[in-house]
């Protein structure tokens, strides 16, 4: 999809201060649909990876033509950026900075988004993407903080063997949660910090346990790799399964 003059992208760009986190504060970038209107309200996405999530997954510029298209609701994108030197610590549940992190997320840009932005604050209307240990830690918010975030995307998510402790360890009930889920058939031997693992049989045990707690993922296995190349494809099929237009 191309951009024309009739559906430019608006993207704007945010900072959230923060009591957690070391730096202090966070940048966002904010993607706003086409006849953005502040009088309404919108649902929204927030996207870990933000800078990944907007440059390599193109996800404003094929939101704007599916919205344009009528193919997607009108919504609001948050690009949550992050140092990929500290990426590991946040969203690993067993990293140093990961629970200022999560309470940073939940607590403090949720918050500065919904004062800044018309968005909706119902569960359904609030969707967590990310891609690999994004996807991770998209799920475990959405597990920490119970009714407030209704869906994840999860684009060959990382679930390490802590993530998935987590997962089991968890009591919440799962019911009401909106999953969609994808791993490329050849993540079988992908090379991490954390070591080397099968990203398929690691998303097929979370779509287990996610399915004992109650949840019904869309789950697809399909050929690709642990690239953007492969994730950016599966972008407007899940956008358009969250919020149809």
């Amino acid at each position: 999809m191309s951009d024309t003059p009739s559906v430019k992208r608006t993207i704007v760009k945010e900072t959230v201060e923060s009591r957690f986190l070391p730096e202090g504060s966070r940048p966002l970038r904010i993607f706003l649909p086409p006849g953005y209107n502040e009088v309404l309200s919108y649902p929204v996405i927030y996207c870990q990876d933000g800078e990944d999530f907007f440059n390599f997954g193109r996800i404003a510029t094929q939101a704007n033509g599916l919205i344009a298209e009528g193919e997607l609701e009108p919504l609001i994108i948050v690009g949550v950026d992050v140092d990929k030197k500290v990426r590991t610590a946040e969203y690993a549940p067993d990293g140093e900075r990961y629970e200022a992190y999560v309470r940073f997320f939940a607590e403090e840009l949720v918050p500065a988004v919904e004062r800044l932005y018309p968005v909706r604050r119902e569960p359904e209307h609030i969707l967590l993407a990310g891609d690999s240990l994004g996807g991770t830690v998209s799920l475990l918010i959405a597990l920490r903080y119970p009714g407030k975030f209704g869906g994840v995307l999860s684009l060959s998510g990382a679930f390490y063997p802590s993530a998935l402790a987590v997962l089991s360890a968890s009591e919440a009930d799962l019911g009401g949660l909106r999953m969609y889920m994808t791993v490329g058939l050849q993540e079988t031997e992908f090379e991490t910090d954390r070591g080397t693992f099968d990203f398929v049989e690691l998303n097929r045990r979370a779509k287990q346990l996610l399915e004992i707690k109650g949840a019904r993922p869309v789950y697809i296995e399909r050929n690709g790799t642990h690239i953007w190349g492969y994730w950016q494809k599966d972008v407007p099929e899940a956008l358009k399964w969250f919020f149809p237009g």
